[in-house]
């Protein structure tokens, strides 16, 4: 995999570890969007691996967001193809068959939140900060801010962050949900992966159809999804994983994952 503009991939076992990579603030662009995408649906093809960590490059900023000179003439025709790039690369992100966890190694504004927000999992450095500021601006989060942070936050503090436009240091987001868990400075990337690891010892099979019934609950009520689940349990014993799995148990050993 190669050619994936401002980011940059590492393959650590089965864990996928992608930088943004774009300073002084690691921003956004088309074309880092679009690659992004692509990033997505090549990881998701590939069957070795089962957690992605994402986080950024240096150690101010997880991203800004998109750099705002790009809506300094407001030119409706590129506001719009950025819309369609965000929400693209973010939808993607969320609809990752493993595990993703964002590790914010600073500010996550805009954009740059909406991207830890299009994660599973969110890991917080002491020092991060956390906004969706585009109101203050005269803009709108359009790839997902005002869907799936109040799914984590509650209402109330959606609207305090995207319409007052209030800004939350790490010990905040802890308490209202945002994040799961606050490190030392520095730390975030290491945390994440030590949770990656974690996931290696699960099913990749179990995992794809779990996290499809978690998030699916955002869409439709949870009795919608009650037989489905069912009949996701019944399909997996379509698979190589779930033998291994039993097997395993009882014989008392590591299970080998075939991710099929």
């Amino acid at each position: 995999m190669s050619g994936f503009t401002n980011l940059e991939l590492e393959i650590v076992g089965h864990t996928a570890v992608v930088t943004l990579a774009n300073p002084p603030a690691n921003t956004w662009t088309c074309a880092s969007l679009a690659a992004l995408t692509r990033l997505i649906e090549e990881l998701n093809a590939n069957r070795d691996v089962y957690s992605l960590v994402i986080t950024g490059q240096g150690e101010k900023f997880f991203s800004a967001g998109a750099d705002l000179n790009v809506f300094a003439d407001g030119d409706k025709v590129l506001a719009r193809e950025m819309a369609r790039r965000f929400g693209e690369a973010m939808e993607a992100l969320s609809r990752f068959r493993g595990v993703s966890i964002a590790a914010l190694n600073g500010y996550a504004m805009g954009g740059g939140l909406e991207c830890a927000l299009a994660c599973d999992i969110r890991i917080a450095e002491e020092q991060a900060q956390l906004a969706l500021p585009e109101a203050a601006v005269g803009l709108l989060p359009c790839a997902g801010g005002t869907q799936n942070l109040p799914w984590l936050v509650g209402e109330g503090w959606a609207k305090r962050m995207i319409l007052c436009g209030e800004r939350v240091d790490a010990a905040t987001a802890l308490r209202i949900g945002l994040v799961e868990e606050v490190v030392a400075k520095g730390a975030a990337k290491a945390a994440a992966l030590a949770l990656a690891a974690k996931v290696d010892r699960q099913s990749p099979s179990s995992v794809a159809a779990c996290k499809r019934l978690i998030q699916g609950a955002r869409l439709q009520p949870p009795a919608n999804w009650l037989p489905v689940e069912r009949e996701l349990f019944i399909d997996l014993f379509d698979t190589e994983d779930q033998r291994e799995g039993v097997n395993a148990f009882l014989s008392k050993r590591a299970a080998q994952w075939k991710n099929q």
